[in-house]
């Protein structure tokens, strides 16, 4: 019961930390969407650097750098976490938080199709259904304004890629997330200092600005030291339920505090993804039951 009470109070701060960081994103909108990811690029990279020296887990670093076949796995994952925080940044300082809140909606779905065509997974039947709401849903929106939600699209289908590539990854997940960043350390810091050198830069002018950028690294690692707390706590059930909590409230955050405008059009998008959310969490519930009842 204290592992379960342990591992449900590190997850509800992790998906509650993730579904406040658009307000964290907020506060630097007078800097570039490429220089603030390049910040929490490097601060990430020193942070987890100090987290793995306090631990002493620097032979598990050494020995994933051993296995190329591994170091490549954690390339291509590094490469499609720094596009989906860019892409994340870029969406929450134009105003498009509601957007990103759906793109963490239709994730567990792209998961789903993943599983099915890349891992040989089988779609139960409300899996199925699940997965046609949210294609409706995005189908209505690409048939109402005449676009594609390319921002939440980008966004679940990077994070599902980045997920189904750390699974078929033997690395933990500190020395893991360490190795992604230490991969884009060098051209992050590069650009760093290009801006300091060449062009107008916020970092070192101003206080204020500065903190929120070293911070970045902070509210990007704690997270994700929460989650896998949380993970080696709970069951996946309760964590697919337990996720719900980031999107909900980035879009509590876009509707109700940024103004962010929310038509019949979005109501009718939403209402297909939030359908296909209930399925998807009801489908392991259903599951069970017809297991208990054996």
């Amino acid at each position: 019961m204290n592992q379960q009470f342990f591992g449900v109070l590190f997850g509800l701060a992790a998906f509650i930390a993730w579904g406040f960081l658009p307000a964290y994103w907020k506060q630097m909108q007078a800097v570039s969407p490429l220089e603030i990811l390049c910040h929490r690029i490097v601060w990430s990279c020193i942070f987890l650097a100090l987290i793995i020296s306090f631990q002493k887990r620097w032979g598990e670093v050494r020995s994933i750098m051993n296995i190329p076949a591994t170091v490549k796995g954690l390339i291509l994952s590094g490469f499609l976490i720094g596009l989906n925080w860019f892409v994340y940044i870029w969406a929450v300082n134009s105003g498009r938080v509601v957007e990103t809140s759906l793109g963490y909606y239709i994730n567990p779905m792209i998961n789903v199709l993943i599983g099915f065509l890349l891992l040989g997974e089988r779609f139960s039947r409300l899996q199925c259904f699940a997965v046609f709401f949210a294609l409706a849903g995005v189908v209505y929106s690409l048939a109402a304004y005449g676009s594609l939600p390319m921002f939440a699209l980008t966004l679940a289908v990077t994070f599902s890629f980045y997920g189904y590539c750390r699974k078929k990854s033997s690395a933990a997940p500190i020395p893991g997330l360490f190795i992604e960043t230490i991969v884009l350390f060098v051209p992050a810091l590069g650009y760093i200092l290009y801006r300091a050198i060449f062009l107008d830069t916020c970092f070192l002018n101003d206080l204020e600005l500065s903190l929120w950028m070293v911070g970045a690294g902070v509210v990007t690692s704690l997270p994700l030291l929460w989650f896998a707390a949380s993970a080696k706590r709970l069951n996946l059930s309760t964590i697919g339920i337990l996720q719900y909590l980031a999107p909900s409230i980035a879009f509590v955050l876009g509707v109700f505090v940024y103004k962010e405008a929310f038509t019949r059009h979005h109501l009718i998008t939403f209402g297909c993804i939030w359908t296909g959310v209930l399925l998807y969490i009801w489908a392991p519930l259903v599951k069970n039951r017809v297991k208990n009842k054996r």
